[in-house]
């Protein structure tokens, strides 16, 4: 009777199959795990210094900036500027970035202040105050230094944070860069940080499909 019920028991739990909405959901889910891993893959391998050949201008790309100055992240990627503008002090830097609903001047402006602040000559500084995104901001730069006489496919390098990086540089040369270069800013301020390597991978596949 015991090995009767026994064979009752693994038949009724073999008969029983996942629901095929509920087999469509976990191949989706692990579907979508897989390719956020693949584009958390490609923000890490982007996220330091690459600098070659000569570059003959930097851009700074713009963060949030407070009514007191530059936010944690800003500082950080104006201070990883400043440390190679000391070696470098003729290099033209264009600061790009928007006034934002809740900024109190543009980032390029509160950028351009910081720099001069610590010493980087006015005539330098290119301000780039139109934009609202990593797209613009490197098209729009794009045209400044076009209008400032440089050829943008002689080198530039770009400055931002880590995680930033990989979709600059695809942005950067969609925007007509050639031989770009990067500096790896810090990030200093942990739970950005963590929040950025969340949002990043998916802010890179939206500028794969439509940053165009």
């Amino acid at each position: 009777m015991s090995n009767q019920r026994s064979k009752i028991e693994v038949t009724s739990y073999k008969g029983r199959q996942i629901h095929p909405v509920l087999k469509i959901f976990l191949a989706l889910v692990l579907s979508g795990v897989l390719v956020f891993g693949v584009l958390l893959g490609l923000v890490l391998s982007g996220a330091h210094d690459d600098v070659s050949s000569n570059p003959q201008a930097m851009i700074i790309l713009g963060c949030q900036l407070h009514d007191w100055g530059p936010s944690v992240m800003l500082q950080d990627r104006l201070d990883r500027a400043l440390d190679y503008l000391k070696d470098h002090p003729d290099m033209t830097v264009v600061v790009s970035g928007g006034q934002g609903p809740k900024e109190p001047t543009s980032e390029a402006q509160g950028m351009a202040d910081y720099l001069t602040d610590h010493g980087v000559a006015r005539e330098n500084i290119i301000l780039e105050a139109q934009s609202h995104n990593t797209h613009q901001n490197l098209t729009y730069s794009a045209k400044h230094l076009e209008d400032a006489g440089f050829d943008i496919e002689e080198g530039v390098i770009i400055v931002s944070n880590g995680f930033h990086l990989t979709r600059a540089r695809m942005l950067a040369g969609r925007a007509g860069f050639e031989k770009i270069s990067t500096l790896s800013a810090p990030s200093s301020h942990t739970p950005s940080r963590l929040k950025m390597y969340v949002r990043e991978p998916l802010a890179l596949l939206k500028s794969f499909v439509f940053d165009r």
